[in-house]
């Protein structure tokens, strides 16, 4: 009976065979079906998320426009162009006698995709004088280079990669892969029965795991759909799904998806994934541009980039990737003279810090608070969008240079410590910010002083009320005279407030350019009351002071509190004279697919009038020969300069505010606890627009002279227009319309002087 029973499961197994087998069909095949619906989820559609990519602006160079060749040669090389003795290639450019001949990268720009180039440029007197299309030998007015990339905004699956299709691939780095890693691969269908026998009896040979059996479809679908794990059942399920991707993909379609999945090191706590970023990573260039050294070094990392890391083990690099080279030789891909001249070749890793992760956290800080108002989804942002952006990235590295030594320097002359700054650069005639420090430690993604500190901005504000009153051409101008006795106002608590000058003396009268030039707060004040505290509130609205403004007459010396970046948004109104461009670091925004999604259009509005504009212009330039800010000119004694110098009670705050032709800089200097730093806007914040400058090749400011403007004469005492060559007279800019038909007489007039001519003029006249 007993017996019966253990006999009455095979006999039931038996009974039903037929019926367990259509069933484990029946099983296997919904397994089947779900491992393939599982794929082809995965690999027909966004195969992976990709990180926001955060590029600079692209360097356009355009006929007579001014640069020089240090300027052009540090571009080329943040962009990783090689020098060679002859460009072949793209990523190459050869110069010699101020001329350049660059193999222009392809790129697709937001207004449109450009291929590559090689060009010529000529440079003379520190001007582009001539660009060739040496494709076409014809001349041509302007050039883009590639923008350089800042930075990836990496998703939180802390996985970072480039995409790139099999055209960009280089055909030795695919002969290479398949090679080394699965030389059967166009030949099995996802597996490959004889490679993993092959690979069991030389493991057992060796005693250890000295081969895998994996093909490059396996080790793809390891990577996007399992884990680590080592068991029976993983394996066989990689199998199956080997099988069924390679049923369904081409095997260009996996091997794509390889080169863009492989796992090639860590780039701090994210995964570098794919070659294209890999290529970036460790030879700071594109993949289509490596030579075969670079190729055969990334080949040979697959099998653990961790041991075979070439910046912490270089020797095992070499000995792996010379293993890939002597396959390549064997197989006859490459010859043996190349072979042989390959062997010995250093690495020449580099530093990888075109990849570093929170460069310029600033920065980037706006980029991203832009970001979370313009793309109101935020899942944009992990799909491989191309923000485009204003970031120069040169002056962003001279600004930071620029604000550790030039703290460091303040310190040791005047015995401080602990001063923290920030610095705005901008381009004046697109408001488009240029670089942006907001920490001593320029490093650091913290408090944010160039965007969120609110300090109080002291004569900072004067130009704005000298602005507000040259806008009544008929009641002012640069020679107008303002009185410099004491004052005694309310101030906002009905208490006495007495102004004084920085050097406690009154000069009874001075004219309106002087006023501006030495910056006396006396004459100001005045100024401002006459002009009504309500004027100057509605002319800082019109200039972007969008915080609330205090009405009390202390306003008139700059008690307002204000961010580095809203003054510098004041400043950029005057200097563009009277346009106002809001101040923005994003400029584009395409899609993975080059599809426009955003662009900046926004217009600037002319808020000043051009002529009123251009004369507190000419008196800030003044103030840079004879004002506060003298300096320049000792130091630039050659490029004309303007600007205007801060500072606030009890010296708690450093400001300057300064531009050439194209740039606008702004810088503040303080204590975050607001104890008196000791320092003048001459002494502190000029300082360090003085050393940005020596490290740039500042451009000398040049203004249209707008129609209806001209050189005028006034007498010094009572500011009345006065005939030509009058003694007693001053000679400035004026608002033509505004002067009377009938000018005062000279009570005497100065003396005519012959000046000495030098012997060519006397030759040539």
């Amino acid at each position: 009976m007993s017996t019966l029973r253990k006999l009455n499961p095979f006999i039931w197994i038996k009974t039903h065979f037929w019926k367990l087998t259509l069933l484990a069909l029946v099983v296997f095949s919904a397994y089947l079906f779900y491992l393939d619906a599982t794929i082809q989820h995965r690999f027909s559609g966004n195969k992976w998320q990709v990180p926001a990519q955060i590029y600079s602006r692209p360097l356009t160079l355009t006929l007579n426009e001014e640069i020089t060749s240090k300027e052009v040669i540090e571009e080329l090389e943040l962009l990783g162009y090689r020098r060679v003795s002859k460009a072949s290639t793209t990523g190459e450019y050869q110069y010699s006698n101020r001329k350049f001949v660059v193999y222009r990268r392809a790129f697709h720009f937001p207004d449109g995709f450009q291929g590559e180039t090689i060009l010529s440029m000529s440079l003379n007197k520190g001007r582009v004088s001539k660009i060739v299309n040496l494709e076409t030998n014809r001349s041509i007015k302007s050039f883009r280079l590639e923008p350089w990339l800042i930075s990836r905004l990496v998703s939180s699956g802390r996985e970072d990669r480039m995409l790139v299709n099999l055209g960009q691939v280089p055909k030795h780095l695919k002969e290479a892969l398949v090679l080394t890693e699965d030389k059967d691969f166009y030949q099995h269908h996802g597996i490959a029965p004889l490679s993993i026998i092959r690979a069991f009896l030389a493991n057992i040979s060796a005693g250890r795991a000295v081969q895998g059996g994996s093909t490059l479809t396996q080790q793809l679908i390891k990577n996007m759909f399992l884990t680590n794990e080592k068991s029976i059942s993983r394996k066989a399920k990689e199998a199956l799904m080997a099988i069924l991707i390679d049923a369904r993909y081409s095997k260009d379609e996996i091997l794509e998806a390889y080169l863009n999945e492989v796992f090639l090191g860590q780039n701090g706590a994210t995964g570098v994934h794919g070659f294209g970023l890999a290529s970036f990573f460790y030879f700071d260039r594109p993949l289509n541009e490596l030579n075969l050294n670079e190729i055969t070094t990334l080949v040979g990392m697959i099998k653990g980039p961790s041991y075979y890391n070439p910046r912490r083990f270089p020797d095992r690099v070499i000995e792996r990737r010379n293993l890939v080279l002597r396959m390549l030789f064997q197989d006859n891909v490459i010859d043996k003279a190349e072979f042989e001249s390959l062997l010995d070749e250093p690495l020449h890793i580099a530093t990888g810090a075109s990849l570093i992760k929170g460069k310029h956290p600033a920065f980037m800080d706006k980029v991203q608070r832009e970001l979370r108002v313009l793309l109101a989804n935020p899942d944009l942002l992990e799909s491989g969008v191309k923000v485009f952006s204003s970031l120069d990235p040169v002056a962003q590295r001279k600004a930071e240079k620029t604000i550790r030594s030039g703290l460091l320097s303040l310190e040791k002359a005047r015995g401080l410590s602990k001063l923290q700054s920030a610095m705005v650069i901008t381009d004046i005639d697109t408001g488009e910010i240029r670089a942006l420090v907001g920490d001593r430690q320029t490093d650091y993604k913290g408090f944010n002083r160039a965007l969120d500190a609110r300090r109080s901005i002291g004569s900072l504000i004067k130009p704005a009320i000298y602005l507000a009153a040259l806008e009544q051409p008929n009641r002012y101008n640069l020679a107008s005279p303002l009185i410099d006795e004491p004052i005694s106002l309310p101030d906002e608590d009905g208490k006495p407030w007495e102004p004084l000058n920085e050097d406690k003396q009154f000069r009874g009268k001075v004219s309106l350019v002087q006023g501006l030039t030495k910056s006396l707060n006396v004459p100001t004040v005045g100024l401002g009351m006459d002009l009504g505290i309500d004027t100057i509130v509605e002319t800082l609205r019109r200039l972007g002071v969008e915080e609330k403004i205090p009405r009390y007459p202390a306003l008139t010396l700059g008690a307002l509190d204000l961010s580095p970046l809203q003054v510098n948004q004041m400043y950029q109104t005057m200097a563009n004279n009277g346009e106002k461009i809001k101040l923005h670091t994003v400029t584009a925004i395409l899609s993975a697919e080059n599809q426009s999604i955003w662009r900046f259009e926004q217009a600037g509005v002319q808020e000043f009038d051009d002529k009123a504009t251009y004369l507190v212009n000419f008196a800030m330039h003044k103030v840079t020969l004879e004002g506060t800010a003298r300096r320049i000119r000792s130091r630039f004694p050659d490029i004309n300069m303007a600007g205007k110098t801060g500072t606030t009670d009890d010296y708690r705050d450093s400001w300057f505010s300064g531009f050439d032709k194209n740039s606008l800089i702004t810088t503040w200097v303080g204590h975050d606890d607001n104890q008196s730093t000791k320092l003048t806007g001459a002494a502190g914040a000029l300082s360090l627009f003085i050393d940005y400058q020596m490290k740039q090749e500042p451009k000398s400011l040049v203004r249209r002279f707008p129609k209806g403007l001209g050189i005028a004469h006034f007498n010094v005492e009572t500011g009345q227009p006065t005939e030509a060559g009058c003694k007693e007279s001053m000679s400035v800019p004026a608002i033509l319309s505004a002067l009377p038909e009938k000018l005062q007489k000279c009570a005497s007039k100065n003396p005519k002087i012959k000046e000495k001519k030098s012997f060519w003029e006397k030759l040539f006249g």
